[in-house]
């Protein structure tokens, strides 16, 4: 590790996080509501130019995103569904304003990293993170490197079994109604009981249909990646005994088949985003973090 600082900034789709650091101990922080892009980017360059100087940055963002260093939109959000946010260019004034290396990724890829690095996957070769929440997104770290191919990971669009008869609701997903997301994000919760999942109780057949979805899901990215380590994570994922059915539920599926990965609640909690990025920048400057 150098000791030098360095910057991450986790860009949310409801919330920025802006921390610098050396490692996990950070020693500055912010965090305020996403707004247009020009007005958040320009909070978070603001953050960033009032702190020591830093070696580089890392950013984890929610996505779809341009990863590719060739090409003219690398450092972009592409297609997002989120209002304005479409086609935005993250690293550019970023980059410009403070004039160091940066490294870019997907929040979820960024978030199995840190959970590598320093959480619950620590002693695993290969981890995926999967956050359910406002989406499902899940990205995956083999010996230390976020996995990439055409793009990144976009696991939560993956298609599942959708039994129509015990479960009629189309799917909440603007671009492919009932794939994973569609079914099993807190909007889909939502749009399918007419309550926020917070809101509805511990023994709602809701919780029935969502552990269901999430081991459909989880099922598949197991048998396709073979992780040593799933960290589930996400809003969704406090709900309390909801992690037990999934296993259960995933347990019956594979069927003997194969070990299947040990399924895990992150140990960072909800600052993995932010800490996925410190970690990506660590690696942008050569520190092991």
């Amino acid at each position: 590790m150098t000791g030098r600082l360095v910057g991450g900034l986790e860009a949310g789709g409801t919330k920025f996080v802006c921390a610098v650091g050396r490692g996990p101990d950070l020693v500055a922080e912010t965090r305020f509501a996403t707004m247009t892009p020009a007005e958040t980017l320009a909070r978070a360059v603001e953050f960033f130019q009032c702190q020591p100087s830093l070696a580089a940055l890392g950013i984890a963002s929610f996505g779809p995103l341009d990863l590719d260093p060739r090409s003219p939109t690398f450092g972009f959000i592409t297609t997002t569904p989120k209002p304005g946010w479409a086609r935005t260019d993250v690293v550019g004034p970023l980059r410009r304003a403070l004039g160091v290396p940066i490294a870019f990724d997907t929040d979820v890829n960024a978030a199995a990293l840190a959970e590598q690095r320093w959480g619950a996957a620590r002693d695993a070769g290969s981890v995926v993170y999967v956050t359910v929440g406002t989406g499902i997104g899940g990205g995956a770290v083999v010996n230390g490197r976020p996995l990439h191919g055409l793009a990144h990971p976009e696991m939560g669009h993956m298609r599942i079994p959708h039994d129509r008869t015990a479960d009629p609701f189309a799917g909440a997903c603007p671009h492919h109604g009932d794939c994973w997301e569609g079914l099993a994000s807190a909007p889909a919760i939502a749009a399918r009981w007419g309550q926020a999942p917070e809101r509805l109780p511990d023994d709602h057949p809701a919780w029935v249909h969502e552990a269901r979805y999430l081991a459909l899901g989880l099922v598949n990215v197991i048998l396709t990646l073979s992780p040593e380590r799933v960290v589930l994570g996400g809003g969704v994922m406090a709900r309390a005994g909801l992690l037990e059915r999934v296993r259960a539920h995933l347990k019956e599926l594979v069927a003997g088949y194969v070990n299947a990965a040990d399924v895990v609640a992150p140990a960072l909690g909800e600052r993995s985003g932010v800490l996925g990025a410190i970690a990506l920048a660590l690696a942008q400057d050569g520190a092991d973090g």
